[in-house]
């Protein structure tokens, strides 16, 4: 009769641990998802938020394939968490870039100029070598150029310039798009599979810093 009984008992003692094992296999994990931030540093911390900062480059074709599902995810949080865009602000006309997504920030403008700099770059293979030319396609899509080139060389652009080229390099980012999640956690690309599986992450970051009290 024992003998007849092992090999049930054997299955019912390892079912907790294959069920244990499966869900460290799910859960993401530090190191193979996320990188852990030390010291933490958030870019635009509000209070009681949770903030997701994508980092990305319009010149990035992975970061104009991530826009629409960024997007589409964006508009399913809840107000505990704030998504932030930090633009790339390193080298040559990258700057410009980023400034030109900045000033339209500031001027309200960006549901005219934002899909639309990637479409220009990635669709209709436009070459933007400067500022001025940045400018001059907003210009088309409805925007005072003059006003614009103003504002993304504002006080107010230059700071944000200033703050992204400073925390950017803290989070540990090489590449884009990068996501950053409450300053802690820098989202490791592709270990989940895709962009699906990066948000997926994320959501989870999210859910254990809002447990912890971050937002």
């Amino acid at each position: 009769m024992l003998h007849r009984l092992l090999p049930a008992l054997l299955a019912a003692a390892l079912l907790p641990v294959a069920a244990v094992a499966a869900q460290t296999a799910e859960t993401p994990q530090a190191g193979r998802e996320y990188a852990v931030i030390e010291p933490a540093q958030t870019i635009a911390p509000a209070s009681g938020r949770v903030e997701v900062a994508e980092v990305f480059a319009y010149t990035c074709i992975h970061c104009a394939r991530f826009e629409p599902v960024l997007k589409a995810w964006k508009a399913r949080q809840p107000e505990h968490v704030q998504v932030v865009a930090v633009p790339m602000a390193f080298g040559g006309v990258a700057e410009a870039y980023a400034r030109a997504y900045y000033a339209a920030e500031a001027m309200g403008v960006l549901d005219r100029t934002h899909q639309a700099l990637f479409d220009a770059v990635h669709v209709q293979q436009r070459q933007f070598r400067s500022a001025e030319d940045i400018a001059a396609f907003v210009a088309e899509q409805g925007v005072d150029k003059a006003t614009f080139l103003s504002t993304m060389n504002s006080f107010a652009v230059s700071a944000k310039i200033a703050r992204a080229k400073q925390v950017v390099p803290r989070w540990g980012v090489e590449g884009t798009p990068s996501v950053v999640v409450a300053g802690k956690y820098r989202v490791l690309g592709g270990a989940r599979g895709g962009f699906e599986g990066i948000l997926d992450t994320v959501d989870f970051l999210i859910a254990r810093e809002h447990a912890a009290g971050g937002g």
